[in-house]
């Protein structure tokens, strides 16, 4: 039983080999399919033996899921279009599969399948430390985010942050010298908040830009948390430095925990709504820092990312039969779906309560996935579309 629990995606089986062109437009196209998300990219790869297979097969297994959004997949000539704007960008879109991809963004829960780089990619062979807060934030909180990430870097760690006005752009600032990584929410060529134009050129001269959206894209308050996950994935730890109650921070702190990564926070006045935040964190649990050496006798004594992130996604490959009878499937998808409910649930939670392969059981989320009736959330867990 604990075997069967534990089959998910194994991300381990791809490998590290450059795509052909041809299998790139494939991955391009899959990955940028709605409503395709990583989990669900990945599992599609697997099940069907490539992007290729995955394409042809997708709109049936969609149908199967008693479809009730239109399935969108970028054209061929769509894909070699983006191809061809990161190459006038001199920017590179980097596969999972491929050796330019980020090693230790590889063991996250759902690392993006695709991701795009502007810049010096040297700067992912250091270990990184994110610096995030908020936007809104104090003289003094500016000041303690650039002194730190200055010092950070001077004893060789790169400085990850997501371009933000205030902490972010504070942190990005002190750790150009040394190397900085800036993560975007919209795509790899547009520059938000735009008073941060300048800048975002020094970090692609002196360091890098990363991006999971598609080109083109202009970011929505929807993705700032997938940005989030990719800074914390990026990084052996997470520093808050003030971040109010319903802080995007405390987002990127959160995925931190799930990641297995540290978290730090920097203490404020209880006065101060920006200092709640980081403040509830050390309630919690968090590292409390007052100056960079509390963050190196922490991180220099970590040897690599906790060994429990592999673990996470230890699987089968799900490839074989790949048919099942629509009776046998409408029954496994009603008893699904009579389990779910609009609070998210453990993938494994599911397993464990149906009397059906896990392979089936995986089968059916992906179809009910696509279907647009249920959806992922973090820690490999569904529920139903709200």
């Amino acid at each position: 039983m604990e075997q069967e629990r534990n089959k998910k995606v194994n991300l381990d089986s791809f490998g590290s080999t450059v795509l052909s062109l041809e299998e790139k437009i494939n991955w391009i196209r899959l990955s940028r399919a709605e409503p395709v998300g990583p989990i669900t990219f990945f599992e599609l790869i697997q099940r069907y033996g490539g992007a290729g297979k995955a394409l042809e097969v997708l709109p049936e297994i969609t149908l199967k899921g008693s479809h009730k959004k239109k399935l969108k997949i970028p054209s061929i000539e769509e894909a070699h279009q983006e191809l061809e704007k990161h190459y006038k960008l001199k920017a590179d879109l980097v596969a999972f599969s491929e050796p330019d991809y980020p090693e230790i963004l590889r063991h996250i829960p759902d690392p993006p399948p695709l991701i795009s780089l502007f810049g010096d990619r040297n700067v992912l062979q250091k270990q990184a430390l994110a610096i995030v807060g908020a936007r809104n934030a104090s003289l003094n909180g500016r000041h303690f985010a650039e002194k730190l990430a200055t010092e950070l870097g001077a004893c060789g760690y790169q400085i990850a942050s997501g371009l933000a006005r205030g902490i972010d752009t504070a942190a990005h600032q002190g750790a150009l010298i040394s190397g900085t990584i800036a993560v975007l929410a919209g795509g790899i060529d547009h520059i938000y908040p735009a008073e941060n134009t300048g800048l975002y050129y020094k970090i692609a001269e002196q360091g890098l830009i990363v991006a999971e959206s598609p080109f083109g894209t202009i970011p929505q308050a929807s993705f700032f948390p997938r940005r989030n996950r990719i800074i914390a994935g990026l990084s052996l730890g997470v520093i808050i430095i003030e971040a109010a109650k319903q802080s995007g921070s405390l987002v990127t702190a959160r995925f931190a925990l799930e990641q297995g990564r540290e978290v730090f926070a920097v203490p404020g006045s209880p006065l101060d709504p920006r200092s709640y935040g980081a403040n509830m964190l050390i309630r919690q649990g968090a590292t409390l820092i007052q100056n960079a050496d509390d963050v190196l006798s922490v991180v220099e004594s970590m040897s690599e990312i906790k060994p429990n992130l592999k673990q996470q996604q230890k699987t089968q490959n799900f490839q074989g039969n790949l048919c099942s009878s629509k009776e046998n499937d409408e029954k496994i998808q009603q008893f699904v779906l009579d389990l779910l409910s609009i609070t998210p649930i453990g993938v494994d939670e599911i397993i464990r309560e149906c009397h059906f392969s896990t392979a089936e059981v995986i089968l059916v989320l992906l179809e009910l996935e696509l279907a647009g009736r249920i959806q992922r959330h973090p820690g490999y867990q569904i529920s139903l579309k709200g």
